[in-house]
């Protein structure tokens, strides 16, 4: 009897799956990252089927580049995506948004860091949707030469996080630092467990490092403590992170080795390694992952180009 009830509750658990009105996206670029916006979709958020693209070819900046495309799923089904567009020396990303992921709003040029004339860089914004407040969190990092005490970062490469808010993509808070953690550091990416409980996965891009850490707050702004030590190899960077039941995934970049992988944590203090569980296509690089509609979906792969 208990064997049939354990066959009937996996059996149950499959059907779920199948059946939800939900599928993982997960954005990306190829390079070179002036072709644009890739995308794949997943069933069980860890095998991912390529999508193909560049479904927007980018426009925005001087070096009119796509990187690092980031993308939140607003509560209105609108996507909201920001991404990187000029290696060095803009002072804002690209911002645009779309109801099918086919067809898009105009892109726009957020000049965020226009009242910093040092300012090295804009690299990887990422949107976080605080519901909270309902409000759009927008997190990068920037180097501004000798504005912090200099480790053992030139001063060119010396990153700290900034952030603005904006409840509608048209008016946007003033520019604030949103993490200084004492060290070099981008790629970071907010996280909500639940009310007043926060974790920020980031990169400490000091040079011995070059790999991936958390920190908690009770906040989405922070503040952001007890930096944990690195649970990634060196040259490790461009997190994500998915929620399955009761454990995240985070999904990063493992640029040094030329692979993506994967590590499982339930807690973010013990994390264990689900590279060989995952799949993604060939040339995936830096993005985020939402949710997409089943329908979003099916319309999506039979219209693209």
């Amino acid at each position: 009897m208990k064997k049939i009830l354990f066959i009937l509750t996996i059996a149950l658990s499959t059907w779920s799956c199948s059946n939800s009105k939900q599928a993982y996206l997960f954005t990306s670029f190829r390079e070179p990252a002036t072709d644009g916006l890739y995308l794949a979709s997943s069933e069980d958020g860890y095998h991912w089927k390529d999508l193909g693209g560049p479904y927007l070819k980018p426009e925005a900046g001087k070096s009119k580049i796509m990187r690092d495309p980031s993308i939140v799923k607003g509560k209105d089904n609108v996507y909201h995506m920001v991404w990187t567009t000029d290696w060095k020396g803009g002072d804002g990303f690209g911002y645009a948004s779309s109801k099918d992921l086919l067809h898009w709003s105009e892109q726009q040029y957020i000049h965020v860091m226009k009242n910093e004339p040092e300012v090295v860089n804009v690299w990887a914004p990422e949107i976080f949707y605080d519901d909270e407040q309902d409000r759009y969190i927008i997190i990068w990092a920037s180097t501004i030469p000798f504005r912090f005490e200099k480790g053992v970062e030139d001063e060119k490469n010396n990153h700290r996080m900034y952030y603005v808010t904006t409840k509608d993509f048209k008016t946007f808070s003033d520019t604030k630092l949103f993490f200084e953690p004492g060290f070099s550091v981008i790629d970071c990416v907010i996280v909500k467990r639940a009310k007043n409980d926060y974790v920020l996965v980031l990169k400490d891009n000091t040079r011995p490092m070059r790999n991936l850490k958390v920190a908690f707050g009770k906040t989405p702004l922070g503040p952001f403590e007890n930096i944990s030590e690195p649970y990634t190899a060196y040259l490790s960077e461009g997190p994500t992170v998915l929620k399955k039941a009761n454990d995240w995934l985070i999904y990063y970049d493992n640029y040094g080795a030329k692979n993506y992988k994967a590590v499982k944590t339930s807690d973010f203090k013990k994390f264990e390694d689900a590279s060989s569980q995952i799949q993604l296509p060939e040339g995936h690089k830096h993005g985020t992952i939402t949710t997409i509609s089943k329908k979003t979906l099916k319309n999506l792969i039979e219209n693209k180009k």
